[in-house]
């Protein structure tokens, strides 16, 4: 069985040369991340770029997400080498941008004094230190170590949402934006996001003329307003570190399967991310609880599970694709499908407001119980947004799906969809016409056989987002 979920992986500087990159897309990487949250907006290009040149030169399609910092807070640099911060030590949290040392941080937010209260908790670098603020001020915090760690580079101080009066996305967000859509990139994902009305402040091109927006879930406001987002991202991030700093860690992993079930239920591909096999930027192998997450997070149904510091400062990142794509495959090959279609079968699409979404909803329904009634290996889906095949691959079909476009843009931010090989057509045409020519390179390709039932899905309208050809076809 091919590996349906997808990887997506953060390139950094231990995975941006030509040869490591190589080396993952053949390891198995289906996304590459850019995070922009430790670098500049020209280093993001330059890495850009690069995946782009050595992902053509290995014939293979590989997505690329730009993840925007948002209105992260974050400390001044510990430097190279980690930093100890004892539990029950003093430390000063004071505005500014030059160094942070064990007894003084310095932070990069200049509403920390006003925002930031006494007895409030700060968690810096996703569970690194906890600090219990204890005294303010008049230009500086005073916080005792609750929970001491170890520290190193920039890392993130958790500040409550509720309290940062920062907007999402933010001014210096816009600007790496406009450079990447000029650049062409696939998926933008935003953070932060408390609303769907932050996902209406990107203003970019609808996908797919504009890149796939990603609504990071990370806040408690957003796990309030879960419903808005999903209606108006194109997907959605399960962001663990934050969102365990929001949320309390019992309730963390019913939130996970909430969030993923909605995702799924309204067909937006769902990328559950943070901590996956963090032993691993260290170690060769993984810990046992860290390869059952990954493989409880594939049972959840996630569309992708994302590698963060494993691959962009871990010692062998290509070790780390390759043992995420084991462990995901293997989950695969455990799953359900009869179940998650039995189980989605009732509930609807969340943007069902248009008829010819409720038409897609049905095609693709019925596309899947065919699939599976008739033991079909492949489904053959034309799409033009590719609203098409998110649609069927929310069903989790056993079967393969090969989504075909004429769209280069849609073809790429494919690369994310669960269970789907995304495929260029190089004309559209009519119905009959695009039916005979996907079936053409599914063959050339070598995906379906002489002789083989298919089934075929059509998209004859992007606009309206309708399916309206549902058909079964043995391969000549």
């Amino acid at each position: 069985m091919h590996r349906r979920t997808k990887i997506v992986a953060t390139i950094g500087p231990a995975s941006e040369d030509e040869a490591t990159l190589r080396a993952m897309i053949r390891a198995g990487l289906d996304v590459a991340r850019i995070g922009l949250a430790h670098g500049t907006v020209d280093e993001g290009l330059e890495r850009y770029h690069r995946i782009r040149s050595v992902a053509d030169d290995e014939g293979q399609r590989v997505g690329i997400l730009v993840d925007l910092p948002g209105p992260k807070v974050r400390a001044a640099s510990f430097g190279e080498h980690a930093v100890d911060v004892p539990t029950g030590s003093s430390v000063e949290l004071r505005v500014g941008h030059d160094t942070s040392t064990s007894s003084v941080i310095e932070v990069d937010y200049e509403g920390l004094l006003e925002d930031v209260q006494q007895g409030d908790r700060l968690t810096v670098g996703d569970g690194g230190a906890i600090l219990e603020i204890s005294d303010k001020g008049t230009d500086k915090l005073m916080a005792t170590v609750t929970h001491g760690g170890r520290l190193r580079g920039r890392p993130g101080i958790h500040v409550p949402s509720d309290r940062l009066r920062i907007a999402t996305p933010t001014s210096d967000d816009f600007i790496a934006l406009d450079a990447f859509v000029d650049a062409g990139v696939d998926m933008v994902a935003i953070s932060f996001v408390r609303s769907a009305h932050d996902i209406r402040r990107v203003g970019t091109e609808p996908h797919p003329r504009g890149p796939l927006v990603v609504a990071k879930i990370e806040t408690r406001a957003a796990v309030d307003n879960l419903a808005g987002i999903i209606e108006a991202a194109g997907a959605i991030m399960v962001a663990r570190g934050d969102l365990g700093n929001e949320c309390s860690l019992e309730d963390l992993p019913h939130l996970q399967k909430q969030i993923i079930r909605e995702c799924i239920a309204g067909g937006r591909p769902v990328i559950t991310a943070t901590q996956m096999l963090e032993s691993m930027i260290t170690s060769p192998a993984p810990t046992r609880a860290e390869a059952s997450d990954v493989a409880n997070a594939v049972f959840d149904g996630s569309s992708a599970v994302m590698l963060s510091g494993e691959t962009a400062i871990g010692a062998d990142p290509v070790n780390v694709v390759r043992t995420m794509s084991r462990i995901a495959r293997r989950a695969d090959e455990e799953m359900d499908y009869d179940a998650w279609a039995q189980q989605l079968a009732e509930l609807r699409m969340t943007d069902i407001a248009s008829g010819a979404a409720s038409v897609t909803d049905a095609m693709t329904m019925s596309a899947s119980r065919a699939a599976q009634e008739l033991d079909v290996k492949n489904v053959l889906c034309i799409s033009g947004s590719g609203f098409t095949v998110r649609s069927i691959a929310r069903f989790r079909p056993e079967a393969q799906i090969l989504g075909f476009s004429a769209n280069e843009s849609t073809v790429q931010q494919l690369t994310l969809s669960w269970g789907t090989l995304p495929m260029l057509m190089e004309r559209g045409g009519s119905n009959e016409e695009m039916v005979a020519e996907a079936i053409r390179l599914a063959k050339a390709g070598g995906h379906v056989r002489s002789g083989e039932l298919v089934a075929v899905l059509a998209g004859s309208d992007s606009r309206a987002r309708s399916t309206n050809v549902l058909r079964l076809e043995r391969i000549p």
